[in-house]
């Protein structure tokens, strides 16, 4: 696995504000404001820094809350999980492993058959439809 590192300028130079904040900064969106939260075309969906496939669309699911929802990772390397102890809370956070961009949290709420909700920033992705 090759690690993608750049410094803070090339970060702000290549991701919009809000990608930025949420991506680089650990930021998260309103529920329900994202491009992604009520998709259902068929697709990849990428990370918004570097562009490693995390999740395929016939995993995501309506969660109900506000963010796309997926019940497993595309390719359980690509994604990275730490916890999270910020806002007086103990959560698991998720992360690109190839470019160390946030991307949102992980549930132990989710559908089979995992029973788990990675529920993901939309800024944080990229849709790639199936053509």
């Amino acid at each position: 696995m090759n690690k993608i590192h750049k410094t803070d300028a090339e970060w702000r130079e290549q991701l919009g504000p809000e990608e930025y904040a949420v991506a680089r900064g650990k930021g998260t969106e309103r529920p329900f404001t994202g491009r992604y939260w009520d998709t259902s075309e068929s697709g990849i969906y990428r990370c918004i820094g570097c562009g490693t496939a995390l999740f395929a669309s016939d995993t995501k699911f309506d969660a109900g809350c506000g963010w796309p929802s997926y019940f497993e990772p595309l390719d359980p390397a690509n994604v990275r999980e730490e916890t999270d102890r910020s806002h007086g809370m103990e959560r698991t956070e998720v992360l690109c492993n190839i470019c160390d961009s946030h991307l949102g949290h992980v549930f132990p709420d989710g559908p089979p058959p995992t029973g788990r909700r990675y529920c993901i920033n939309s800024v944080s992705l990229k849709f790639e439809p199936v053509k």
